[in-house]
């Protein structure tokens, strides 16, 4: 029937579409994904998907848009394929407020620990941190000509006020001017004309640099106790009343106090005092809760840590009851009001990404109300000999490139030849299917033990400039640990 199209449709128009062009498409997303992270395109899509769909959710007219729910993930593989990755950088393309916790480190409500309210509360205080970051490069400018003005006043106090007099006092490199004061009362104008010269002539020498190891003596404000004060509590109330302890200590009176200082290192105090007075915090905290509740991103590592391996029961003996902690998980990832000391937040629209390797338990033994909240699953596939060969090379931050850098800094050029590259490769994928599979971090533990000798020796005993690595090299330093199980599961 056509009068129940949606209103954002009728809205949008046919090949218009509402959202701001500036975003990454889903698929833009996972070419900047693919620049860090090897294989794993379902992994990839999914997250694309989740993340393109909020900026569709927020683009829709109406009420509809409160009723559009997150895509959920649940990223099922082993360890070290890149799901902590692919979490933590999609984040930093969203720009959004993340935080990553480990499902094994919550306690059921009752117990001594973290409860689950706190990932939120972690959030809020990753978007406020954010957000003030982004106002203060905003105002930075603004502030540096502030931060000029008290140097000034410092050195060279305007006419007229206290301090003025040490003008006379002032040392030889402020020039003649500074020291040609009138004698009578009718001299005021000249001596305001000289004052000013003489301020002008001292910008100038703050702004070439000429004076940032000079002494001078600032007044700072002091964090009274009020600063220092945290109240510890498992739950939301402790939480306001932390807030409110620390709004009723940051109304009092500052204490301020003198230190002697070199410019350079005055200007930075002075820097951030004036920042901290141009940002306005409730605007920032306002944005910042904004920001958690239509763009905040919740990462839950081991959530198969929680999850009972067999149907229906909980922990055994003394352990915390694993389902309990899905319970009290439940509500936060179905939508509700946490507390926190900036205020409530709603998690109706945060994103929930849980991963787990589920060796023992599956996504099945999760409670169902638990399950059908993370309606995506994605199953992430183990590394093969080629794909380590791809994280060695391609990346961005690939190993290879981490270790050249390094090197460099002591003026040798580290070369891997392509069948070195190829051979530690192959050891890594051997050493994982004979041992335990832990992913690509097993290349960390083959380079090191690969280039130790050679760290070591730079630059007192090894002092060639160019080290070329073969894969005779690594047969030879690798050879034999990975052939030898006992050996390389305690080495390798």
């Amino acid at each position: 029937m056509p009068e129940q199209h949606s209103e954002g449709a009728e809205a949008a128009g046919h090949g218009t579409s509402l959202i701001d062009p500036g975003h990454l498409t889903p698929g833009q997303i996972v070419e900047e994904l693919d620049k860090y992270i090897i294989g794993q395109k379902d992994a990839k899509k999914s997250v694309a998907i989740a993340l393109r769909n909020r900026l569709r959710r927020q683009s829709v007219v109406g009420d509809l848009r409160d009723e559009i729910m997150p895509n959920n993930i649940i990223m099922i593989g082993p360890t070290g394929v890149g799901k902590t990755e692919i979490a933590g950088r999609l984040a930093r393309l969203a720009r959004a407020p993340f935080v990553k916790v480990e499902a094994s480190k919550f306690t059921e409500v009752g117990y001594v620990g973290r409860d689950v309210e706190s990932m939120i509360r972690d959030l809020a205080e990753q978007a406020v941190a954010m957000v003030r970051s982004e106002k203060s490069e905003e105002v930075r400018e603004k502030a540096a000509k502030h931060v000029e003005e008290r140097l000034l006043d410092i050195l060279i106090p305007p006419v007229g006020t206290p301090g003025a007099s040490a003008l006379e006092e002032q040392p030889e490199e402020q020039g003649s001017e500074a020291l040609s004061h009138g004698d009578g009362p009718g001299d005021g104008g000249m001596e305001r004309e000289v004052n000013r010269r003489s301020r002008e002539k001292m910008l100038e020498r703050l702004r070439s640099g000429r004076m940032e190891d000079r002494q001078v003596e600032i007044e700072t404000s002091s964090e009274g106790p009020g600063g220092m004060m945290q109240i510890f509590g498992p739950m939301g109330q402790m939480e306001e009343l932390g807030g409110f302890m620390q709004d009723l200590m940051s109304g009092m009176p500052k204490k301020r106090k003198k230190r002697k200082l070199t410019i350079a290192e005055a200007r930075k105090l002075l820097e951030q005092e004036e920042v901290q007075k141009l940002i306005d915090m409730d605007a920032v905290v306002k944005e910042a809760l904004r920001k958690v509740e239509e763009s905040g991103i919740v990462f839950i590592d081991e959530i198969d840590k929680i999850a009972a391996p067999t149907s229906g029961a909980g922990g055994k003996g003394p352990d915390v009851s694993r389902e309990g902690v899905q319970r009290d998980l439940l509500p936060i990832v179905e939508g509700s009001n946490v507390t926190t000391k900036y205020g409530a937040v709603k998690t109706d629209h945060v994103l929930f990404i849980a991963s787990g390797a589920f060796h023992v338990a599956r996504p099945s033994d999760l409670i169902p109300e638990l399950q059908g909240r993370f309606p995506i699953r994605v199953e992430l596939k183990s590394l093969t000999e080629e794909d380590f060969f791809l994280i060695l090379t391609q990346p961005r931050n690939a190993l290879i490139k981490q270790y050249r850098a390094l090197l460099l800094t002591e003026g040798v050029e580290l070369e891997f030849a392509e069948d070195a590259i190829r051979e530690i490769a192959r050891t890594a994928a051997k050493v994982n299917e004979s041992v335990e599979n832990i992913g690509a971090r097993r290349l960390h533990t083959i380079l090191t033990n690969l280039l130790e000798e050679l760290m070591f020796g730079i630059p007192e005993h090894i002092t060639e400039s160019r080290v070329v690595i073969d894969a005779q090299r690594v047969r030879e330093k690798l050879g034999q640990i990975a052939a030898d199980r006992d050996l390389s599961q305690y080495i390798l």
